[in-house]
């Protein structure tokens, strides 16, 4: 069983409790946007040069930049099924090189890197491979190191698994370090680190964080702020069956607070959050479309809805990531991949047509980069990946 299935098979539970049936969007939170034509970007390919260690189809899971440095992430996958960690760097998004590898344990050596996130032109990653007698994901997170090199973190079974781990989510940069936020079985939990990401600390049942009388809490994913930290998920109010949209904000990933934001009766969470312009936006499911909340002076708003879920998949957010005023968000409605552009911080979304096109289902995976005027897009439709840029997306 691959690591996505198994985080498939979680976020295909709790749609399951949400009775979610494709209905229409609820009263008040608005219908899709209008269908407008496509934009169509000119979209230019890139190589990434193959990874030593043996043939192998190399996968791509997640990237990310910062201070003029790119980096692709994810695996190679040889013949047999076997896999292994492997990742991509750029100083200019066009030409790339691969990044050595050090493994140190026996998962290490087979995990594909599937969260990417840097600071000051250093990478730090989240990797996994399923194992063991249960078939849980064995996480592992690396750092990069003086050379260049990703080396991996020692840390004890317990810190990503045990008996009450559900999930690692995402890995997030910012100025006082890294954050990883995730699940356990009393709710959403953060790790925090070291400035140079060597060790990560579990923050498991914090207040307000973990479920409670309340509600179950589920995060999945955050962003740094001028404050600190933000997270962002859902919280499923007792005696209810669906979840409402929930954010949570902390000065040191360690105590949080939270905030439900206001729900309706359909399924509401929020999937992935980035800054723009400095203000939090963040995408995720509501009702049968995808929409986005904006975080402004008073309280945070409900903005446009764009796409509909539809298929028998899992639908999620896959990547959002932002430059000047501008949203780039990848989505899989459950039956195909996506990607959309907002020049208004979600207000109204547009769709992008992506150079490949990529069907809904395991270990396929679509992800955005942008960086001024310019954007990559790495897709992986289950037996090809690629890396593309493109300039000058208007909406």
């Amino acid at each position: 069983m691959s690591v996505r299935r198994v985080i498939a098979v979680f976020g295909l539970f709790t749609l399951v409790l949400a009775g979610c049936d494709g209905s229409a969007a609820p009263d008040g939170a608005g219908s899709a946007t209008p269908a407008a034509p496509a934009l169509r970007p000119a979209w230019q390919p890139l190589t990434l040069p193959a990874p030593p260690g043996g043939a192998g189809r190399p996968l791509i899971r997640d990237a990310a930049s910062c201070a003029d440095r790119w980096f692709v992430v994810g695996g190679v996958v040889d013949a047999e099924g076997g896999t292994r960690p492997a990742a991509w760097t750029s100083v200019d998004g066009t030409t790339w090189t691969v990044l050595p590898v050090r493994a140190e344990s026996f998962y290490g050596r087979q995990n594909v890197f599937l969260s990417v996130a840097c600071r000051d032109g250093k990478a730090a990653l989240i990797g996994a491979k399923v194992g063991g007698a249960h078939g849980y994901p064995r996480v592992s997170t690396w750092r990069q190191v003086a050379d260049g090199a990703l080396v991996e973190v020692q840390a004890s079974f317990e810190t990503y698994g045990g008996p009450t781990a559900v999930n690692v989510s995402r890995l997030t940069a910012g100025a006082q370090g890294w954050l990883i936020v995730g699940n356990r079985s009393a709710g959403a939990a953060s790790w925090v680190s070291s400035p140079d990401a060597a060790e990560f600390a579990l923050i498991e049942g914090a207040p307000e964080l973990a479920s409670d009388a309340v509600g179950v809490t589920w995060a999945f994913d955050s962003v740094a702020t001028s404050s600190g930290w933000l997270a962002v998920g859902g919280l499923l109010p007792a005696g209810r069956i669906d979840r409402d949209p929930a954010v949570w904000s902390s000065p040191d990933g360690r105590s949080w607070r939270r905030t439900v934001l206001p729900g309706s009766s359909e399924y509401e969470e929020l999937q992935r959050v980035v800054l723009v312009g400095g203000v939090p936006v963040a995408v995720g499911l509501r009702g049968a479309v995808f929409g986005a909340w904006r975080q402004e002076a008073e309280s945070w708003v409900s903005a446009g809805t764009f796409g509909r879920r539809g298929g028998a998949g899992v639908p999620s957010v896959t990547s959002l990531v932002s430059s000047g005023d501008r949203l780039f968000a990848a989505v899989t409605d459950g039956a195909r991949h996506s990607v959309w552009v907002s020049s208004d911080r979600g207000g109204s979304w547009r769709e992008v047509t992506a150079p490949l096109d990529v069907a809904a289902g395991v270990d396929r995976d679509v992800t955005l980069v942008a960086v001024g005027d310019r954007w990559w897009l790495a897709a992986d439709d289950g037996s090809r990946a690629g890396l593309w840029w493109a300039a000058g997306v208007g909406v």
